[in-house]
């Protein structure tokens, strides 16, 4: 029978705090890190395929808006469902699962004939999307060493910049190759589905998940299995002080002790960054390619400024994952999204080629630097038995900004234009900035294990 004290609950987490990074890590960081990848070419494209459909059907702006905000309709779901799915049957399953829901959503909207059948499987697109993005944050963190966990998390979300520069060159080159190029670039987001068998049996379950379940046997041979890699005995690792038990056993409890006195302000506040930045980043990055097309580019040229838009992503997360573990979560945050801030005014009235480029990838450096902080400090804020679901839901939080977004856009473009909109985003990322000092920076210490 396996030990179920609290004491070999502690001394897992204790373990697993002690580890150096090993190549058991870097299988969960890359092998969680190509699904988020895929996440991102998939949303990405659609900003691609909206602007060729909106000519070759000859839609109007609030169709082309809802086929965009459909799938985040399905994300907003997601996001909720998947955080207590994950919290109640494991990380890694939930994980598979919104893979294959996705993959093959994608994957049938390239034989799709008219904008209803596209609309209902944007929505399970999203489903699948927005269950996947925080399960994933949260089973990558619960494997990390605390020294590294926030780097970790960073470097797992710049997957999003692999992912959104591979649509970015296949929006380049192959969605303006033919007429049928966009049914070809859906084709390519059916890799997810056959990606999640690889999720399923080549990932391990999270040993803290484990742990809180009471299946401390399982727990340990991953423990084991992770120090083995590290070339350490097992106990050779601290001990620290027992862990209380789990807050939450329950769906309905868990919702309720995101409201409880010591989580409350710290939901308030995650609620509020998630919201606004998901507002500001998909109100900006779906419509850059169709704005730029409005502004007189062709479709080649205005995907070519995207892409080099796309590009200063991959720097802006290197700089984040290294000042996260130097400035702290809450500092980094607020200084990456406070130059979104600057950098969406800039954009918004940027009026020559040179300046679109450089104000645009200004804008991707600090907004994704933004979005890894985010991801990494949300499931750090809250215990093991209510990580998911706290994550989960403020993600969800969020999806509901980016429902709205693509929809007012076209409102903001037909009153005042680009430098409207743009002022409108650099608003809500000022917003972000002052709710991002309402969290907790756990920098460095023991993810809380109740």
């Amino acid at each position: 029978m396996p030990d179920t004290s609290l004491t070999s609950r502690s001394s897992l987490a204790a373990r697993l705090d002690a580890l150096p990074f090993t190549r058991s890590h870097l299988r969960v960081l890359t092998g969680s890190g190509v699904g988020w990848a895929l996440d991102a070419m998939d949303v990405g494209l659609i900003s691609f395929i909206i602007a060729v459909l909106a000519k070759q059907w000859s839609l109007e702006p609030a169709v082309t808006g809802w086929i965009a905000s459909v799938g985040f309709v399905g994300m907003a779901i997601g996001a909720s469902l998947g955080g207590l799915l994950a919290d109640r049957f494991g990380r890694r399953h939930v994980f598979a699962i919104t893979l294959l829901i996705y993959g093959v959503a994608t994957g049938a909207s390239a034989l799709v004939g008219g904008v209803a059948v596209l609309l209902v499987l944007r929505f399970f697109v999203g489903l699948g999307l927005g269950a996947e993005l925080p399960v994933a944050s949260t089973y990558v963190s619960e494997f990390a060493p605390a020294a590294i966990r926030g780097r970790l998390i960073v470097i797992l979300e710049a997957f999003w910049a692999v992912g959104w520069t591979a649509s970015a060159l296949i929006g380049y080159f192959v969605i303006p190759a033919s007429e049928s190029g966009w049914r070809w670039a859906f084709a390519l987001g059916a890799i997810p589905a056959v990606y999640a068998l690889v999720v399923r049996w080549g990932l391990p379950e999270s040993p803290r998940w484990l742990a809180s379940r009471g299946r401390l046997a399982e727990a340990e041979r991953v423990v084991v299995r992770l120090e083995t890699d590290a070339d350490l005995q097992r106990t050779r690792a601290p001990q620290r002080e027992p862990v209380r038990e789990p807050l939450a056993a329950t769906a309905s409890a868990r919702m309720r002790m995101l409201w409880a006195p010591e989580f409350r302000m710290r939901t308030i506040s995650v609620w509020a960054v998630w919201f606004c930045v998901n507002f500001a980043y998909y109100g900006a990055f779906i419509w850059i390619p169709s704005i730029l097309v409005q502004a007189g580019y062709d479709l080649v040229r205005s995907f070519g400024f995207t892409l080099l838009i796309t590009l200063a992503q991959l720097p802006g997360y290197a700089v984040a994952a290294w000042l996260i573990e130097v400035w702290g979560r809450r500092v980094t945050l607020s200084v990456f999204l406070a130059g979104s801030a600057v950098s969406a005014v800039l954009f918004g009235i940027a009026d020559t080629e040179t300046m679109i480029i450089a104000a645009g990838m200004a804008l991707s450096f600090f907004n994704l630097g933004a979005w890894g902080a985010l991801y990494a400090v949300t499931p750090e804020i809250y215990p093991t038995s209510l990580r998911g679901t706290g994550a989960g839901w403020a993600a969800a939080v969020g999806r509901i900004a980016s429902i709205v977004a693509p929809l007012v856009v076209p409102v903001l473009l037909a009153q005042g234009g680009a430098p409207l909109a743009f002022v409108v985003f650099s608003a809500f990322f000022a917003i972000a900035t002052v709710a991002s000092w309402g969290l907790v920076d756990r920098r460095g210490e023991a993810l809380d294990d109740r």
